[in-house]
């Protein structure tokens, strides 16, 4: 008589499972892995709690019954779905072998993302990436409301309850029209921002925030013009209609100088710059392999741009 508050383990559904396919007790249980008797067991207390006989056995033979034979499909399947989810869990302990929701902002997005996604695809094949472009605040929002795992920004992000991995270091240079006279000129003193007509970014965006900096601490109150532009891509084609300077950072100039219309200075050592860092909740406990990611996306964009990794960055993944 069958106990209808039985539950079969997944021990005793391989048991059945593999006596079915093999038709030899013997061979079945060195297929498992498991000595005979407790293959023999675990079936046989699967019979007993269900009170149906799955299989019959002989000195020679082993068939299944006609009890069986109907109950194997949903048996195959039962294991099947334990193993889909055995895998799942395992893509959700390694976050690097699963789906990252990843968050940059807008003036590294486009000079480093090709990059990133290029060489993650190698480096880690089993990774996906969800991207999500947006400025600093909302990201840092995104973080601690959970909608996404780590994001790319400039450090410090000054944010409760987030960590911050450094991953590289890189200089910003003056971006000028063609023919400005500092054009390709290698010792630009921050002060000189004084006299010219620097365009900023719109609130919100780091970098405008970054380029006052940079003027605060040279002691000079810049001469910010009414021009402001929602992307870096539209600062720069402002600068080259003639409508003034802006700050870039390394990373862009490759892109931003393609068309040929646009010049560039470098300020006199030490250069302002900025820290790009991978950013993300403290809470997640996947720090290990977040700072695993940080580091190959900071060599990623280090082999192919003119960055500085940071030292931090490198130890991370370093021997012990």
């Amino acid at each position: 008589m069958s106990n209808r508050s039985y539950r079969p383990t997944v021990v005793g559904l391989r048991a059945f499972v593999e006596v079915a396919r093999k038709r030899h007790f013997g061979t079945a249980a060195a297929s498992l892995g498991v000595s005979q008797p407790s293959l023999s067991q675990a079936l046989a207390a699967m019979e007993e709690g269900f009170g149906v006989k799955l299989v019959e056995r002989n000195t020679r033979s082993v068939m299944v019954t006609v009890e069986g034979a109907e109950l194997l499909p949903k048996a195959m399947s039962a294991l099947d779905a334990i193993d889909e989810f055995t895998a799942a869990a395992t893509g959700i302990g390694d976050p690097l072998a699963g789906t990252i929701r990843l968050g940059i902002i807008p003036t590294v997005a486009p000079y480093v993302l090709p990059l990133l996604l290029r060489g993650l695809a190698r480096e880690l094949p089993d990774l996906v990436l969800q991207v999500v472009e947006d400025q600093t605040a909302r990201l840092l929002t995104g973080l601690t409301t959970g909608s996404l795992d780590v994001a790319v920004m400039a450090l410090p992000a000054d944010a409760a309850g987030v960590t911050e991995i450094p991953m590289y270091d890189e200089d910003f240079v003056l971006a000028l029209p063609d023919g400005h006279p500092l054009g390709g000129s290698a010792d630009v003193d921050p002060a000189d921002l004084s006299e010219l007509p620097l365009l900023l970014l719109d609130e919100g965006h780091c970098l405008r925030d970054q380029a006052l900096e940079v003027c605060r601490l040279a002691g000079v109150r810049p001469d910010i013009g009414h021009t402001r532009a929602a992307s870096l891509a539209t600062a720069v084609q402002c600068v080259e209609g003639g409508l003034g300077v802006t700050l870039i950072p390394q990373t862009a100039i490759r892109t931003e100088t393609a068309s040929g219309a646009l010049r560039t200075a470098s300020f006199a050592a030490p250069a302002p710059g900025r820290r790009i860092g991978l950013v993300h909740r403290a809470t997640s406990g996947r720090d290990d392999s977040y700072r695993i990611l940080a580091r190959l996306v900071a060599e990623l964009v280090a082999a192919d741009l003119p960055v500085t990794v940071c030292d931090r960055a490198t130890a991370e993944l370093s021997p012990g």
